[in-house]
């Protein structure tokens, strides 16, 4: 059992790191790729709301949102009934380059599910999400600086 989240660990590891690698030329590295493509596919979301969906920290998200932001991928939007919001939308080039990020992410997908069956594929992604369920309220608390029992 110890051995399966070090597995899920270890494909995590090297998909970013290829990732890195291939989007380096896009100027989108140590995970950047992985904010965009949440902003693109949740325009309009705050940057808390995308930390939250990245299980990062917001000190981390308003980095890599920052970043994005002066390379010309995202821009901020003040929301019209509280300007203290600010809404995160793709430009026209986040867009272009959300293509290209999907089209690395079918095939990196491809790649690894390949010699599986579409029932053992159905059943290993039902099965990770309730993993990924199992976690969240771990990591709710955790965030909020509650201490685990081991």
């Amino acid at each position: 059992m110890k051995e399966i989240l070090r597995e899920i660990g270890t494909i995590a590891r090297a998909l970013d790191s290829i990732s890195n690698i291939e989007f380096k030329e896009i100027h989108l590295t140590k995970g950047q790729y992985l904010y965009l493509i949440r902003i693109c596919e949740h325009p309009g979301n705050i940057q808390e709301k995308i930390a939250e969906l990245l299980r990062v920290d917001r000190t981390t998200a308003a980095r890599a949102i920052k970043k994005l932001e002066s390379q010309g991928f995202i821009y901020k939007k003040e929301d019209p009934s509280n300007r203290k919001i600010k809404k995160l939308f793709p430009t026209e080039r986040g867009k272009e380059i959300y293509q290209f990020l999907m089209r690395e992410n079918d095939h990196s997908e491809l790649v690894a599910l390949q010699g599986l069956s579409e029932e053992e594929i159905s059943t290993l992604f039902r099965l990770l999400k309730k993993v990924n369920g199992n976690i969240e309220e771990d990591w709710n608390e955790v965030k909020k600086g509650k201490k685990r029992d081991y």
